[in-house]
């Protein structure tokens, strides 16, 4: 991949605001649903899955209501998105009530999609717990628009945003950072093994989606925000590489040899001179509340100095302590309504 193509902007690109609708994807689950528990439990083939964060444990399928303030964020701060397609496993996260006391003049519709829906086809490979799996298989989701953003529920919108912050005339808008790629292939390489296999790493993800489109000596390395994406670039390659398909959905729970789809998309548009790339340094806030007050007050000071922060991203909210849960929780209600 030949990263120093002088005719990529990595800056601008066309101001013209986009003529087309937008959707948003926002994949969820109930870990706490028993009905869910015992399906995974059914398929868990080891307890090394079942104990391992990075693959089956119980925080990678918690739910603690965030999803509830990442869908008020999207209404307050992105009004012109026109549907949100809410990917479950036969389950709802009942928001309609709480979404119309927040928004009484109207809200943007919520369409429910079920594993199914887009999975048809491919039904033998569920049910599946993996989300790199259901992440390459979204843009399957029926009528959805070309162009669609992909959150995941702990993802939240903190500022009012417009359609040129994810898409300028026929490029896509990335957030994201150049990443060595010998550093991440090193760094994979001396990471120790443990129960027998090394920790499932997001960046390896990307490093794979680089390879299936030749290599190349850096990769871009996707921040927590929500990503800009076209239905039209999946359908055509995967049309053409259907057994990447199956190399990704395979894997009921999240595997080392699996890419990220949407990695390969940036990495596509970037050789096709579509792709601007902008860094989520001062754009992004990423709360990690399992490593306490401090900071959880360092985050939340830093996005309340107004330094421009556009999305934020909370980490596994239930290895928080109640105390953390419930203050973020609490300044989550406020980033929602502060523009109300």
């Amino acid at each position: 991949l030949n990263n120093n193509n002088p005719n990529i902007d990595i800056s601008g690109g066309s101001k013209m605001p986009p003529d087309f609708p937008i959707d948003i994807v926002l994949p969820w689950v109930d870990g706490n649903d028993p009905v869910h528990r015992a399906k995974l439990k059914a398929h868990i083939t080891s307890d090394q899955e079942d104990t391992r964060s990075d693959v089956a444990g119980k925080a990678r399928f918690s739910d603690m209501g965030e999803i509830r303030h990442c869908v008020a964020s999207i209404n307050r701060y992105a009004p012109f998105i026109r549907t949100i397609h809410i990917v479950t496993d036969g389950q709802d996260p009942q928001l309609e009530e709480y979404i119309s006391t927040l928004f009484p003049q109207g809200h943007i519709p919520m369409n429910i999609v079920s594993h199914e829906d887009i999975f048809k086809g491919y039904e033998d490979f569920l049910p599946t717990f993996n989300s790199r799996a259901i992440e390459t298989m979204i843009w399957r989701i029926p009528g959805l628009n070309e162009h669609f953003i992909l959150m995941n529920d702990d993802f939240f919108i903190t500022a009012p945003l417009t359609p040129e912050d994810f898409f300028r005339g026929d490029s896509t808008v990335v957030y994201a950072d150049w990443y060595s790629t010998l550093t991440a292939r090193l760094l994979w390489a001396i990471k120790p093994r443990r129960k027998g296999r090394k920790r499932i790493s997001f960046k390896h993800s990307m490093v794979k989606a680089l390879d299936i489109l030749g290599g190349g000596n850096r990769f871009l390395y996707l921040s927590h925000t929500p990503r800009a994406l076209r239905k039209s670039f999946f359908e055509d390659f995967f049309s053409r590489r259907e057994d990447l398909i199956i190399r990704n959905i395979q894997h009921r729970f999240r595997h080392e040899d699996q890419f990220n789809s949407q990695e390969l998309f940036y990495l596509s548009q970037v050789q096709e001179g579509r792709c601007i790339v902008v860094s989520p340094e001062d754009k992004a806030i990423f709360l990690m509340p399992s490593k306490g007050r401090r900071h959880i007050e360092r985050k939340t000071k830093a996005y309340g100095n107004g330094k421009g922060y556009m999305f934020g991203c909370i980490n596994s909210l239930s290895e928080a302590s109640e105390t953390d849960r419930e203050r973020v929780l609490e300044w989550l209600k406020d980033c929602v309504n502060r523009n109300a």
